[in-house]
């Protein structure tokens, strides 16, 4: 018998990296910083409450260049999420199955998400005019 040091389950260091496999992690991770923004959401809604100085003091964090980075890969990950869980939701009804059909639809979900966002942003900085 050979005692050949090898993996027990393939790991990454075996497969190469497919866009099947980058959009079924960062769906993953883009849960995990949807969660963090659901804080933050509260947190403004909480110093919504608390009065204009405290509704201040958030407008200002967000208004900063980092509040600004965080809310636009919030917004992102807000984006490809909707764009993901679709894409597995049409699966779900046995379509698009073939790698063909699920490459094309994983590029779309990407895609489709920066569209999102450029839109969101582009409306954010004219004031919510089209």
């Amino acid at each position: 018998m050979s005692s050949r040091e090898r993996p027990l389950s393939p790991h990454l260091q075996v497969y190469r990296w497919q866009i099947q496999m980058v959009t079924s992690i960062l769906h993953r991770a883009t849960g995990m910083v949807l969660a963090a923004g659901a804080l933050v959401i509260a947190a403004g809604l909480l110093s919504l409450m608390l009065g204009p100085d405290a509704w201040a003091c958030f407008t200002g964090v967000a208004g900063a260049w980092y509040g600004k980075v965080f809310l636009f890969g919030w917004s992102w990950a807000f984006s490809y999420h909707i764009c993901n869980g679709i894409r597995h939701l049409v699966q779900d009804f046995a379509i698009g199955y073939s790698i063909r059909a699920f490459v094309r639809s994983s590029w779309m979900a990407v895609v489709g998400s920066l569209v999102i966002t450029a839109a969101i942003w582009i409306l954010a900085s004219n004031g919510g005019a089209a």
